[in-house]
C-alpha cells in the first residue's frame, strides 16, 4: 500500500517522537508555488548527485564502469566541480525555504493581527441581564475562526441572541463572519426581528459572496419578562432548550444563508420557563464529542447553574476530535423572580 505524505498533519499536541515522526514525514514545499518547488526539488537533487559521486569514488568503482554508473572521472576538476554541485543546490533549497520561512512568518503575523481584530468584535464580557444567568465559550481551532456569537439588547426588554457558523475555516470564513456581525447590528437597530435578519443577511450573501460560502445561523429574540421566544433556524444545528426535565429542540426553520436567492424562513415561538436553560451551539461542539450520540451527551450536562452547565459541556470536548471551531452561548432564567427576590 503506497504512502500519501501529502496526507500526514500535524499534530501539535501528540507528543515528542510522534511529532517527531510527523515533521519527518510531513511535505513543507507543498504549499510552495510550483517554480519554487521545483527549484526546491533541483536543489536536492544536485546535492544527491554528489553524494552519489563521492560514494561511488570511495567503494573504488574500476575506471571502464565510470560511463556506465554516470560518475565522473577521478580528476581534480571533478572533485572542485562535486563540490559546487553540493553548495549549489545547498544555496537553491536555503534561498527557497528562507523566502517560504518569510512569507509564512508574515502570514503568522496577519493572522495574529485578524484574531486580535475578531476579539474585538466578539463580546469580551456578557452584560448582566435581568433574570437571567449569560455564559459563553469561544474557542477557534486557527488563530481565527468562522464562528460568530453576539448578545444584543433590544426595545422593550428584548435581547437578542445571535450566532453563526461560516463555511471553511482561517481567515475567509473569519472575515464572512465579521461580514455578518455587521449585518445582524445594522439590520438589528431597524428591524428588531428574526425573520428580517435572516431574510435580508441572506439576500446579502447570495449576492455578494462566492457561491461556495454560506453560514447556518440562529436568531433568537428574548422577551425577558415573559420569556417568550421568536427564532428563526436558518440550517443551522438545533438549539436545546431544557425546562423541568423535559427537552425541547429548536429544529431548522429554513436553509443555510447564502445558498439560494429565494430561500423561504419561518419565525417559530418557544417559551422559557423559571429554571429553564437554553443551549445554542456551533457542530464544533457535537463533533468534539467521543459518543455516536453527542446531543444525549449535551442534556445529560445541564445542570442546576449556568456555570456549572458550561462546565459540563467544555469537559465533553475531546482535543483528539475537535478538528473545527467551537462556540457555546447558554442562557439560563433564574428560577426566582427578582421581585420575589427583593420581598424575602
Amino acid at each position: 500500500m503506497a504512502i500519501n505524505f501529502n496526507s500526514v498533519k500535524l499534530d501539535k499536541s501528540a507528543g515528542p517522537v510522534r511529532r517527531a515522526l510527523q515533521y519527518a514525514f510531513y511535505d513543507w514545499t507543498r504549499e510552495m508555488p510550483r517554480s519554487k518547488r521545483i527549484l526546491t526539488y533541483a536543489g536536492i537533487v544536485l546535492q544527491g548527485y554528489a553524494f552519489y559521486f563521492t560514494l561511488m569514488w570511495a567503494v573504488m568503482l574500476p575506471t571502464r564502469l565510470y560511463a556506465d554508473f554516470v560518475v565522473l572521472p577521478r580528476r581534480p576538476i571533478s572533485f572542485v566541480l562535486v563540490f559546487v554541485l553540493y553548495y549549489a543546490g545547498h544555496w537553491i533549497q536555503n534561498g527557497m525555504l528562507t523566502s517560504e520561512f518569510v512569507r509564512k512568518t508574515q502570514l503568522e503575523t496577519d493572522q495574529v493581527a485578524a484574531r486580535q481584530i475578531q476579539q474585538t468584535l466578539q463580546p469580551a464580557k456578557l452584560e448582566e441581564l435581568p433574570g437571567y444567568d449569560l455564559e459563553a465559550y469561544y474557542k477557534p481551532l486557527r488563530e481565527v475562526g468562522g464562528d460568530y456569537f453576539d448578545v444584543i439588547e433590544l426595545p422593550a426588554d428584548r435581547t437578542l441572541f445571535a450566532l453563526a457558523d461560516v463555511s471553511g475555516k482561517g481567515i475567509p470564513a473569519a472575515l464572512l463572519a465579521a461580514n455578518i456581525q455587521a449585518l445582524v447590528r445594522s439590520i438589528a437597530s431597524v428591524e428588531s426581528n428574526p425573520l428580517a435578519l435572516a431574510k435580508h443577511i441572506n439576500k446579502h450573501l447570495t449576492q455578494y459572496t462566492p457561491s461556495d460560502r454560506f453560514a447556518t445561523a440562529v436568531f433568537v429574540v428574548l422577551s425577558r419578562d415573559s420569556g417568550e421566544l421568536a427564532y428563526v433556524n436558518a440550517g443551522h444545528n438545533a438549539p436545546i432548550l431544557s425546562s423541568s426535565g423535559s427537552t425541547t429542540f429548536l429544529e431548522a426553520t429554513g436553509p443555510p444563508l447564502g445558498l439560494f436567492a429565494d430561500a423561504q424562513y419561518e419565525t417559530h415561538a418557544a417559551a422559557m420557563s423559571r429554571g429553564s436553560t437554553l443551549l445554542i451551539f456551533t457542530d464544533g461542539l457535537t463533533d468534539s464529542i467521543r459518543a455516536e450520540h453527542p446531543e444525549d451527551r449535551l442534556r445529560e450536562a445541564f445542570a442546576e447553574s449556568a456555570a456549572r452547565t458550561m462546565a459540563n459541556l467544555k469537559s465533553l470536548i475531546d482535543p483528539k476530535f475537535n478538528e473545527d471551531d467551537v462556540t457555546i452561548l447558554l442562557v439560563k432564567r433564574i428560577a426566582t423572580s427578582a421581585r420575589s427576590s427583593a420581598s424575602a
